[in-house]
């Protein structure tokens, strides 16, 4: 336990957490990155808010998803593995890597006016991001389908 909190209740911050950003990633993909394309001549001023806004929702959750793959993979909940927390953690640092490397210089690209190249590149480099989270979200569909199971046995 870790800082006074059980073990199923950083699982279920941790899924929520996770499944929050699935969803959120995959609507970022398949909405707001492809209407980019179609805002015209207020995208600098479209850019700057859906940065401005988006931040505040996908930065809160991914720090809670960070603490807790952390604490998870630190301490695994019995009949759990060690080694499918760590996997977590690992697709975890793909996004974090993949957003800081790629996403966030995409995007002062983009602060300067839209650019098709620069958009085409946030696009793929986002869809690593949305595949990496959403194997992430089955990792934990994964771990809590086990635990339901050891609990019925």
């Amino acid at each position: 336990m870790f800082g006074g909190l059980h073990h199923h209740w950083w699982i279920v911050i941790h899924a929520a957490s996770t499944w929050a950003l699935v969803g959120l990633i995959w609507t970022i993909h398949v909405v707001h990155y492809p209407l980019f394309a179609a805002v015209g001549t207020g995208f600098r001023s479209y850019h700057e808010s859906h940065m401005g806004r988006i931040t505040w929702v996908v930065g809160p959750l991914m720090l809670v998803e960070l603490v807790s793959a952390l604490v998870l993979w630190s301490d695994p909940p019995a009949g759990t593995s060690g080694r499918l927390w760590l996997a977590g953690v690992v697709l975890l640092a793909v996004v974090w890597i993949e957003t800081a490397l790629f996403a966030v210089p995409q995007h002062g690209r983009l602060e300067t006016g839209f650019d098709a190249q620069t958009h085409g590149a946030l696009m793929t480099g986002n869809l690593v991001r949305s595949l990496a989270w959403t194997a992430r979200g089955a990792m934990v569909a994964y771990a809590i389908v086990g635990l339901m199971g050891a609990r019925e046995a």
